[in-house]
Order: structure tokens, then C-alpha cells, then sequence
């Protein structure tokens, strides 16, 4: 049986002159390269402003703007609000089984592997709102309202030092050029 005839072509002429020019062993191997070109999923997926995203590296690039900005969060277990509160993001790492999430006002570390997925949306206001998503917990991320819209949500304001003599700024640098990729923040991005 010849490999073109059980399939029902769009283009009899295109086949027509397939069939005359080739030797019927080549028509099947063309046939089979055309069909393993059609595919009818998409290469890799895509989403516009909202979605679900499971795989470390689409997380981890949803979110990288997060990087060194203030947010606040919620913690949901089963449907209950936990905790709540408003921290700066230090670290978002994958592939670092040794490293924990935690989120205090202080400072946040998201291990991506801590999670299941991650699903967000993007608010009126163009801002994205992050819930990661472990069984029956959650964490909702949102960057950190500028003012106050109402009493009850924390104001974001800069933390100051009074200016007195007995202050000295000092900042720390690396001497020996050591890889400073875990200092920035970002760990390692994984594959």
C-alpha cells in the first residue's frame, strides 16, 4: 500500500505533480516530513495579562520584576487569611533545595520549588497580583500601594536613619571577585 493513499489532499494538482516528478518510495518520506511539520499544539504556551504557570522557569520569570521592590502579601490556608504584610523581596532561587521560603517585613525569599504553581492576573491598575500556590495554602503578592487608600493597608515609607554625628554609612564590597549572583538576589535560574 502506498503511504499518500489514505490521505485526502487539499491540493490534488500539488500531489499530481508530487507523484510525476518523484519515485513513489520518495512521495511517502515527503508525506511524512509535511505531516510532522503541521502540529496541532503550539511550540510553548502563551498567556496575556493572566494565567497558570507550573513549570520553574515560567515562575521564576513571572517573577523576576518582584526582585528589590517592597510588597505586601497574604497567606491563605484553606480559604483563611493567615498572615499578612509588607516586606522587601531579597531572593527568588530555583534548584536550591537548601534554601526556604519565608516572608517577614524584613526581607522575602521565594524558592520557587517550595510551590505547585503560580496563577496571576493583571489588576485595572496595570499591576500584577502573584498567588503562589502550595495543596490548600497560598501567598498573594502585590507590589506595595505607594499611599494609603484606606486606614486598614500599610503605607509604604522609607526607612531613615536620624542624621546625627554618631552615624557612619558604610557599604561592604566583594575583595576576592567571588561570583556575586546570590548577592544580587536572583540564585540560580535553572533549566
Amino acid at each position: 500500500m502506498r503511504p499518500d493513499a489514505n490521505l485526502a489532499c487539499r491540493a490534488p494538482a500539488c500531489c499530481a505533480s508530487i507523484r510525476g516528478v518523484l519515485a513513489p518510495e520518495a512521495v511517502g518520506a515527503v508525506w511524512e516530513r509535511m505531516r510532522r511539520s503541521v502540529s496541532l499544539e503550539p511550540p510553548a504556551k502563551f498567556f496575556v495579562n493572566s494565567g497558570l504557570v507550573s513549570t520553574p522557569t515560567d515562575i521564576y520569570n513571572l517573577l523576576r520584576p518582584l526582585l528589590k521592590q517592597t510588597v505586601s502579601y497574604r497567606y491563605y490556608r484553606g480559604g483563611s487569611v493567615i498572615s499578612h504584610g509588607t516586606g522587601w523581596v531579597e531572593r527568588i532561587v530555583v534548584d536550591r533545595p537548601e534554601v526556604s521560603t519565608f516572608f517577614t517585613p524584613l526581607s522575602i525569599c521565594v524558592n520557587i520549588d517550595s510551590f505547585e504553581h503560580l496563577e496571576f492576573e493583571t489588576r485595572p491598575d496595570q499591576l500584577i497580583v502573584y498567588t503562589l500556590v502550595q495543596g490548600d495554602e497560598r501567598i498573594v503578592i502585590e507590589f506595595a500601594p505607594v499611599g494609603r487608600s484606606s486606614a486598614d493597608e500599610p503605607e509604604q515609607q522609607l526607612f531613615a536613619f536620624p542624621v546625627t554625628a554618631d552615624y557612619v554609612q558604610m557599604e561592604l564590597s566583594v575583595l576576592d571577585g567571588a561570583d556575586t549572583s546570590d548577592s544580587a538576589g536572583e540564585g540560580s535560574e535553572g533549566t
